[in-house]
């Protein structure tokens, strides 16, 4: 099971995701075309064909994710879906495993806030196991006794050792402080406290909720034939009883007011981990796309204002930068970064000072040309294979968002002008309102972090859980 997707995927700020910016002509954009059917039973299905590399992808989206979990069991959709191909009806985990190999396949299912993802990739021309392979582990698991309690156990030990990398860690803090008992301030792969509580028959009862086709997109992208694929999915997936599904409610959350700051205390920690910010934007947000322009000049790649100055100019830091993470409703936006314990406040400082400077002077019309650029050249190599383009046409249906996300995103980026991104900033970057989340020694900078907030919360990191406490912890 992945580990900690709940931790922001902006958190790779601290790996690769600084990319240099690569000047690349402007090219037109557009998804090649797809077929959408609905089943019997309510599936959806979208179906891509590409012709060139003789493989079949598969990308399903169960529209029910960790925001779902119950309070006190937080994890158990995440430990569900780990669990599809750990015994079904018909194999073990180990036969499973050995079937998959066979056909030089791959299976993966994943539970992030908005929805569990499942994923497949084989030969085509081994279409018909693979397909008999995906569906069997999505009707048919059986959640064994044996693979449950070890599928737990390793949640659990990944968590106790990702308390020892801050940088594992720390977006789960900032989303527990931010979001409080919102469904999105829960970890999706749970903690110390909830793991232990979640019991197998949980993990059935969630799947017989949720775990329904009317409930489910299935996107197929690859060399195939449209008519044979279109049999080969009524044969096996077409085979899903219908039901009803849990419908689960995602309510937005109210932006912070004033100034908070949470420190988490490691004692033996030579560095402090950062994150500000507040409530952010949601996937359909009107101004995503001037957002995304926007945040591409402040935070969001290699030469941004945030890494100049805080790398490039000060050397405070190897890294600092800043995401949008929208989801069905509106999800966080952070600052990220991490510096020695004796620049803690000097690097705050400094990024403080450069959210002021775009409030104050906005982005010019050589910045924006820089960064259209970098995001025409950086977007098409993400929609070049299968498994690339059936992600995002499924993503895309479950957003509600069109082929024009892709179609039109060249226009829409060119449309951003200096007042438009002016009035982007104003608001959706936070600038009075911040929550501000930092893991570090607590002793060597508590007194001097007071400052940023009217209120200051703190823990040390071994205490179990993140913020707040699960509300099971407290009985």
């Amino acid at each position: 099971m992945t580990r900690r997707r709940n931790g922001f995927r902006f958190l790779l700020f601290l790996g690769c995701v600084f990319l240099m910016c690569s000047a690349a002509s402007a090219q037109s954009l557009r998804l090649p075309p797809h077929e959408k059917l609905v089943l019997k039973n309510g599936l959806t299905v979208l179906l891509l064909e590409k012709r060139g590399v003789p493989l079949i992808d598969i990308f399903a989206i169960v529209k029910t994710g960790a925001a779902a979990d119950p309070s006190g069991e937080e994890g158990l959709a995440s430990v569900t879906a780990a669990l599809l191909r750990k015994g079904t009806k018909t194999r073990t985990a180990q036969q499973f495993s050995a079937d998959l190999d066979y056909i030089g396949g791959s299976f993966g299912a994943d539970a992030g806030a908005d929805f569990t993802n499942i994923s497949a990739e084989f030969l085509t021309k081994d279409l018909a196991r693979g397909l008999e392979l995906f569906s069997d582990a999505v009707l048919h698991p059986t959640f064994p006794q044996g693979e449950t309690d070890k599928i737990l156990a390793q949640s659990l030990d990944g968590v106790k050792a990702e308390k020892d990398e801050p940088r594992s860690v720390l977006g789960l803090y900032y989303a527990g402080y931010l979001y409080g008992t919102h469904p999105y301030g829960r970890p999706s792969d749970g903690d110390e406290l909830s793991l232990k509580r979640i019991q197998r028959d949980a993990i059935t009862k969630f799947y017989e909720a949720n775990y329904a086709p009317g409930n489910t997109i299935l996107g197929v992208a690859g060399e195939f034939d449209a008519a044979e694929m279109r049999k080969k999915l009524e044969e096996t997936l077409g085979a899903w009883p219908a039901r009803s599904a849990t419908n689960t409610s995602i309510p937005a959350s109210a932006s912070a007011k004033g100034k908070k700051l949470l420190l988490i205390d490691k004692p033996d920690a030579t560095q402090t981990y950062f994150a500000i910010g507040n409530i952010g934007t949601a996937a359909n947000d009107p101004d995503r796309v001037a957002i995304r322009v926007v945040n591409t000049i402040f935070g969001g790649r290699f030469t941004s204002e945030l890494n100049e100055a805080l790398r490039v100019e000060s050397g405070y830091t190897y890294g600092a930068n800043s995401f949008f993470d929208s989801r069905r409703a509106p999800g966080p936006f952070g600052i990220f970064s991490f510096t020695k314990n004796e620049t803690t406040v000097p690097a705050i400082d400094l990024a403080l000072q450069v959210l002021e400077k775009l409030h104050k002077n906005g982005v010019t019309e050589e910045q924006l040309k820089s960064a259209k650029s970098y995001i025409k050249g950086q977007f098409p190599p993400t929609i070049e294979t299968s498994g690339q383009l059936v992600r995002r046409i499924v993503v895309n249906e479950f957003y509600g968002l069109g082929d024009d996300e892709v179609n039109q995103l060249e226009a829409r980026v060119d449309a951003v002008t200096p007042s438009v991104a002016k009035q982007v900033i104003e608001k959706h970057f936070p600038l009075d309102n911040l929550i501000f989340v930092l893991i570090g020694k607590a002793s060597a900078i508590a007194p001097a972090v007071k400052k940023y907030a009217e209120k200051m919360d703190q823990r040390t990191i071994t205490d179990p859980g993140f913020w707040p406490p699960p509300a099971a912890a407290q009985k």
